[in-house]
């Protein structure tokens, strides 16, 4: 069995974050409830690009997050189907929000509420700085998105080059990380539950998450008052990029003794003793000397020649893939790092795999998306004990969308 089998989650989520960490709930094996709003749905269902087949098209960036889970359309601003949610509530182990900040408790449906329906309710929040009374700062109201993260963490100020503008990493970082933090979240609380028989809110902020991520600069300042800059290292080199013939190879030298490997292979075993090199913080103020000489090392190799004789010499490094290079490399297929979701619409398609692999549990689902409302009529009739005719009725009141 998947660890989380017989847990069932309720997603008011949206975008990146929330359905990302109800994603890695699902695929231990939670059921997963994803509330969206009838006609529109999760904005990402309208995002680009698309998967398109016979006349039907699906988002990938809502297939990428939202498999192995139901959908239910709920109309969360009319009296019964904020009922339906009290409801779903009491049922629930855990709900996941990333809702705007505040929105859930105006309609008198935020943790606080629906935790005296059920007290061992488990409510995962998502902001950007955060909502737990007692560590509400002064930007708790704000909106965010990941580049505000980013930015505030001073994670973007490290990313690029000294004479170019702070740069963002990849899209979507902080909330894919923080949907990771959060669901570890999660499970800390689901495995106190287990000792104390009652749920809690699991308050996690994007800036905190972010921050924590730039763990190694917040000791850097807090040890050596050191504001370290974009472009400059100070403490180790060569950790860089390198240009070969076909490609680039990354390259890290923490140490002396890595450093001498590196300084052997490339024909210049004088650097290893050269006060200008036999030290991390000499490296570092001596990079223009130094640099020239790796790189003529390696503009005269293939990719594949410098990261075979970097490895068998010690160094740690590896090849700088694009996205092509991660599908046509063969440890991604081993590893089974891509799964194929094969979705009965617009066709099978792979996307990456929820990591860790677990030695005494079964490999993860690969169900599709779900259309919008396609569980509705299950959930309601199913689980919530309504008929048939009171599910069409509240369909056709616009309080619920099917399928």
């Amino acid at each position: 069995m998947r660890p989380l089998e017989g847990i069932r989650v309720i997603g008011l989520e949206q975008y990146m974050a929330g359905p990302y960490c109800t994603m890695l709930l699902a695929d231990a094996g939670a059921e997963v409830i994803k509330i969206e709003r009838p006609g529109p749905g999760d904005p990402r269902r309208a995002m680009a690009p698309f998967a398109e087949k016979d006349g039907h098209k699906k988002a990938a960036g809502f297939m990428a997050y939202n498999r192995n889970k139901k959908s239910l359309g709920l109309n969360l601003r009319d009296p019964k189907g904020q009922q339906i949610f009290r409801q779903l509530c009491e049922t629930a182990d855990v709900v996941v929000e990333n809702l705007r900040p505040g929105s859930m408790n105006k309609q008198g449906l935020g943790f606080a509420d629906m935790s005296k329906l059920n007290e061992r309710l488990i409510w995962g929040v998502i902001s950007g700085f955060g909502q737990l009374e007692g560590y509400r700062g002064p930007y708790a109201d704000r909106p965010a998105f990941d580049i505000v993260a980013e930015a505030m963490s001073g994670i973007m100020h490290m990313v690029g080059f000294k004479d170019k503008p702070p740069s963002w990493t990849i899209y979507g970082m902080a909330d894919i990380y923080s949907g990771q933090i959060t669901a570890y979240g999660i499970m800390q609380a689901l495995f106190m539950r287990e000792r104390t028989g009652k749920g809690q809110l699991v308050d996690s902020a994007m800036f905190d998450n972010m921050v924590a991520l730039n763990e190694a600069q917040m000791a850097l300042y807090s040890v050596g008052g050191q504001v370290n800059s974009r472009g400059e290292p100070k403490n180790v080199w060569p950790r860089d990029a390198y240009e070969c013939t076909d490609g680039w190879v990354a390259v890290n030298t923490p140490d002396n003794i890595i450093w001498g490997r590196m300084a052997d292979l490339i024909g210049h075993p004088e650097l290893k003793d050269d006060p200008s090199s036999n030290s991390g913080p000499s490296r570092c103020q001596n990079v223009d000397y130094l640099q020239p000489i790796l790189e003529t090392w390696f503009a005269g190799r293939s990719r594949e020649d410098a990261v075979n004789a970097l490895n068998d010499a010690g160094v740690p490094c590896g090849p700088v893939y694009d996205t092509k290079d991660i599908f046509d490399d063969p440890h991604t297929h081993e590893r089974g790092v891509l799964v194929d979701v094969d979705d009965p619409n617009v066709g099978s398609y792979k996307f990456a795999r929820t990591p860790p692999h677990l030695s005494a549990s079964p490999e993860i689902r690969t169900d599709p998306a779900p259309e919008l409302g396609e569980h509705t009529r299950e959930i309601l009739e199913g689980s919530l004990g309504y008929d048939s005719a009171q599910v069409d009725a509240l369909a056709e009141e616009g309080v619920v969308q099917v399928a």
